[in-house]
């Protein structure tokens, strides 16, 4: 006979349980945070300037006439009965008579929603929403939150274009492996480091055979280095400091041509003196 489960027993596994559901739709939220309403465009009703979706404009400080929910999307409460913290029986209700509370991650408006208020403040997609090049939180800027597609890092409106063009550049002169000198066919786009097929898998651990192998630094999901435009660091020295408009000559040549000139016209006056 199998032991029974102890009152103390179950609590834990429900709580686990509930901590997993709540981790995938996290992540099921961070895929698509485009689409999330926390994360939507909102138009400011005073000051006309458009923004993330947030209980108050972050440039005027007004009240919106129209406030959405951050969970649901809604605008407008048209249920009679359900399950609302607040009744409002036959009755259809908007503006600030249908919000519950505020959201302290996106600083989105919450509805009176018993299911809105209890899940959103656990799985709400921009929790841990800090820009990677910036490092501004939603509180520091007006923008949207979008993710990066490569190395999937939160980037706020300003900075998504100019650090996706410079995702792909390795922190290395080659693409070898980072424990031995053999070509890096899996790539990290966090750690910007190749590795062969042999040190991208550690001992002992068992991998998907389906799925990306992670990263054995940081565990994030690797890609094939050959089915991305992956590039290597420049270092600008030597021939490669000269500018490829004109080929300039560097400055410290033209100090060296310049001093043997006038080294060669001190020779020729004291030979002419001599005579």
């Amino acid at each position: 006979m199998p032991n029974k489960k102890t009152g103390q027993r179950k609590k834990a596994e429900k709580q686990k349980a509930r901590q997993k559901v709540i981790r995938d739709g996290v992540r099921a939220r961070k895929d698509c945070i485009t689409l999330a309403p926390c994360n939507g465009k909102m138009e400011c009703d005073k000051c006309g300037r458009l923004q993330k979706n947030r209980a108050f404009c972050y440039f005027c400080e007004s009240l919106q006439r129209l406030p959405c929910c951050a969970e649901c999307g809604k605008v407008k409460c048209m249920l009679k009965t359900g399950d609302c913290v607040i009744k409002h029986p036959g009755v259809f209700t908007s503006g600030t008579a249908m919000v519950g509370a505020i959201c302290d991650f996106c600083e989105a408006w919450i509805c009176h929603g018993r299911k809105c208020l209890s899940v959103h403040p656990c799985t709400c997609p921009l929790a841990d929403a800090v820009c990677f090049e910036c490092e501004r939180s939603i509180w520091s800027h007006g923008g949207r939150i979008f993710t990066c597609s490569f190395c999937d890092n939160f980037l706020c409106e300003d900075d998504q274009f100019e650090h996706q063009a410079s995702c792909q550049i390795l922190e290395r002169d080659d693409y070898k492996c980072a424990s031995c000198n053999r070509i890096g066919q899996h790539s990290c786009l966090r750690c910007k480091i190749c590795y062969c097929d042999d040190h991208v898998r550690r001992k002992g651990i068992k991998y998907d055979k389906n799925g990306p192998l992670p990263c054995p630094k940081c565990g994030y999901e690797t890609t094939e280095t050959k089915g991305m435009s992956m590039s290597t660091k420049t270092h600008k020295y030597g021939a490669n400091a000269r500018e490829p408009d004109n080929y300039a000559e560097p400055k410290c040549i033209k100090r060296m041509r310049r001093r043997k000139m006038k080294m060669k016209r001190r020779i020729l006056k004291i030979i002419l003196l001599s005579i």
